[in-house]
């Protein structure tokens, strides 16, 4: 605790998002640069390459591939992204930091992105003390191609990112502060590879702080291009996977994490090594939702439908950008007021309704980072959301996984 309030830390990737919402993933262009296989640098709808992966196999600067896949070279919108700055952005804009500190670690470049990313953090309540550190790479980026009728009208996103700095943010800047939290979070961290390759350690030290685990991912390139055939190594240790309080990961994520064939033996399989609660997202379609018991109300497996009324907003907007680490947002958002009202254990559909109202808000505007115009405005957009979310599945029974 700090002066009385409950304090949130969280590290991961955290980078600059330039979006390009009116991209055609069938069109010659796009189709020209597609993926032949796993792996090989490719772009793929849903997935993330690096941008120096991209030009080795095409063999063409990734300026010349933007110009050319977009039409011109200027985005639609700057945003800030990256699931570990979105959603921790998200939980500082949803809780009261006059009862919670919610704190963000990690560094940026010496460029004019770092400043433009400064700049509109500055405009949220997160505590950003920890991450003004400057590296002499560049400030992370990633280009988000977004396709608003692909999947039928649901839309999609490809990524390309950039490193940069993340390169030089090691688990030696995290300090024991940051461990003695109440919840601790990692979110993204294949996109941070210095904390990703110690993700165990730090893990193992904040449990020795009893303090609460939260690990939300991402697509991990650097690993699936070292090896598309094997698991993607999210530990170091098998025994590592108990020290995961809460899990939230998308479907492929899920199965490629796992090395399972499909998401509910990818669940099966995280029952098995011991995390004691999960969340599997998988876009527009159904969440599988667990818990052992031991932080939130035990659950067995189960589907749980997402918000009824996004589908709307979600051809509104045409842009799908940053709804999963909004959704990890909210399940962070819920474990702090949960600690607050001294739940034991914590409600888990509380958690999901917090999550997907979180997620489902996202689908209502253009990037990852909604930027309030007033104190508490996106609190009181997404109190309707759970509110329907919660009749919703109120009415509809969730659909247990034998």
């Amino acid at each position: 605790m700090s002066h009385g309030k409950i304090v949130i830390s969280g590290t991961g990737c955290a980078l600059a998002d330039f979006l390009y919402s009116k991209m055609r993933f069938d069109s010659p262009s796009f189709r020209k640069y597609l993926s032949k296989q796993a792996g090989d640098g490719g772009l793929c709808p849903g997935k993330l390459v690096f941008t120096e992966e991209l030009e080795k196999f095409s063999g063409v600067d990734y300026p010349m591939i933007l110009n050319e896949i977009s039409g011109n070279n200027i985005p639609d919108t700057f945003n800030l992204g990256g699931p570990g700055l979105v959603s921790f952005i998200h939980a500082s804009q949803i809780l009261d930091t006059r009862e919670y500190e919610i704190k963000f670690y990690g560094n940026l470049g010496n460029d004019e992105i770092a400043d433009k990313i400064l700049e509109l953090v500055r405009k949220t309540p997160l505590d950003i003390a920890n991450y003004k550190k400057r590296s002499n790479l560049a400030t992370p980026s990633t280009d988000v191609l977004s396709d608003p009728t692909f999947a039928g009208g649901n839309g999609e996103r490809t990524f390309v990112n950039n490193i940069g700095a993340a390169w030089d943010f090691s688990p030696e800047m995290l300090n024991d502060d940051f461990f003695k939290s109440a919840i601790t979070c990692f979110g993204g961290t294949a996109l941070v590879p210095h904390i990703h390759d110690n993700l165990s350690d730090l893990l193992k030290r904040s449990k020795q702080n009893n303090s609460i685990t939260v690990v939300n991912t991402v697509f991990d390139f650097r690993n699936e291009k070292k090896n598309p055939k094997i698991p993607w190594p999210l530990i170091t240790s098998e025994e590592s996977f108990e020290l995961i309080d809460v899990l939230i990961t998308d479907r492929e994520e899920a199965i490629r994490i796992s090395g399972q064939k499909n998401e509910t033996d990818a669940a099966r399989f995280f029952i098995r090594k011991k995390i004691s609660s999960f969340f599997i997202t998988n876009g527009a379609n159904d969440i599988i939702v667990f818990s052992d018991g031991r932080l939130f109300n035990k659950l067995d497996l189960k589907f749980f439908p997402v918000s009824g009324i996004v589908t709307p907003e979600l051809r509104l907007s045409g842009d799908t950008t940053g709804c999963g680490d909004n959704f990890a947002g909210g399940i962070i958002a819920s474990l702090a007021l949960q600690i607050k009202d001294q739940r034991t254990p914590f409600d888990i559909i509380s958690a999901l309704s917090w999550a997907v109202a979180s997620g489902g808000f996202c689908c209502s505007y253009i990037g990852g980072t909604f930027i309030e115009s007033y104190p508490g405005e996106k609190l009181n957009r997404i109190e309707d959301f759970r509110n329907s979310y919660l009749k919703q599945i109120d009415m509809v029974s969730s659909i247990s996984i034998d």
